[in-house]
């Protein structure tokens, strides 16, 4: 078994922006309850199934798997929970380590936010000047919770 460790921020300000290239990423749910996530992802020409298990703290278990992407298509269209989540994310590295924003489009617009993949929960790492308060243990800033919630009704 995989396992994520995840932190998220917000962001205060755009100086992240000059920093990387978004990519469009398109993702949608077949399933997002707390116990067992499955999303389809479309980003760029790349596409993926990922089953993500129940929170704990900032870890998950994690299981992905690339897909054809005209089969990720069909899923998304046909299949998935609704709205898709759209976003683009950048990658930015800073101090050794390689921040993802995730700056939201459709119902979710406005929301810009900021992760972080760690190897342990206690490991140390630098924060960017542009980001802001963590919001990791609220769970309306999970994805899956943002096609039931979305941000614009706050």
């Amino acid at each position: 078994m995989s396992v994520e460790i995840e932190r998220k921020f917000l962001v205060r300000d755009e100086r992240w922006k000059a920093l990387g290239q978004g990519v469009l990423l398109r993702q949608g749910y077949l399933s997002s309850h707390p116990d067992r996530v499955v999303r389809v992802r479309v980003e760029g020409t790349a596409a993926t199934l990922t089953i993500k298990g129940r929170t704990q703290g900032a870890t998950r278990g994690e299981w992905e798997y690339p897909i054809p992407p005209e089969d990720a298509q069909a899923l998304l269209d046909g299949l998935c929970e609704r709205p898709i989540i759209e976003k683009y994310r950048y990658r930015i590295s800073h101090e050794g380590m390689v921040w993802e924003v995730d700056e939201f489009l459709g119902e979710n617009a406005g929301l810009v936010v900021a992760e972080v993949e760690l190897q342990s929960e206690d490991q140390a790492f630098a924060r960017p000047e542009w980001v802001g308060e963590e919001v990791t243990h609220d769970a309306r800033y999970f994805n899956a919770n943002l096609l039931r919630h979305p941000y614009s009704r706050w």
